[in-house]
């Protein structure tokens, strides 16, 4: 039995994913949460074998959260479930520690059988984002570029949050913040955070 946490903010997508592991007799659903911090609490007296995260929490991308957890819960397994293109988050995520990633559109067969490849420590991506992977035919934008922090700041820039309230969502000091900002506007060669905006809104990066 392949026991399986879900954790989505959104909870009619929630429920929607659970009823369709609910369908599956291999799969146990043992937890489901709404934040972060809801998962972090579980985790610390109980653990799984597959972990559904969602690519934002609440406003907040799961990045650190991520790489906290191969250091604390190194067997546990995580696909990241994203409404995202795989071409906008997915090697990010990849190279953080998931075990795999896979839009939300996707069939649910596949979600199944995703959930199943990486529970017995394999990786799962789609064919197409493998292959460019592999070849090196993805197209390489200007935010690849930035650390998963610079990263992280542009996202929260973009949703008009202020340094301020930045800092308090990453546990940063407000000059460090303020320094990923000056290097984010020089790597997408912005000059404003309107500008900054601008470009998460032409390249797809929040919903």
């Amino acid at each position: 039995m392949i026991r399986v946490v879900v954790v989505d903010d959104h909870a009619v997508v929630r429920q929607g994913i659970i009823r369709i592991l609910n369908a599956n007799t291999a799969v146990e659903i043992s937890g489901e949460f709404s934040s972060l911090d809801e998962l972090t609490t579980y985790l610390a007296t109980n653990t799984c074998d597959v972990l559904l995260l969602d690519v934002n929490i609440k406003g907040r991308t799961s990045l650190e959260t991520l790489k906290n957890l191969r250091v604390s819960h190194p067997d546990v397994r995580v696909l990241v479930l994203s409404m995202y293109p795989e071409e906008q988050y997915a090697l990010r995520f990849i190279k953080a520690g998931a075990s795999g990633y896979m839009t939300k559109d996707a069939a649910p067969s596949e979600l199944v059988k995703a959930i199943t490849k990486v529970s017995v420590g394999g990786h799962y991506l789609s064919s197409e984002l493998a292959e460019s992977a592999l070849f090196g035919t993805a197209t390489e934008n200007p935010h690849t570029s930035l650390s998963d922090r610079e990263f992280e700041v542009m996202l929260a820039i973009a949703r008009g949050k202020r340094i301020r309230e930045i800092g308090a969502d990453l546990g940063l000091s407000e000059k460090t913040v303020s320094t990923y900002r000056t290097r984010i506007v020089k790597k997408l060669s912005c000059e404003s955070n309107a500008d900054i905006v601008e470009y998460v809104r032409q390249h797809n990066l929040l919903a």
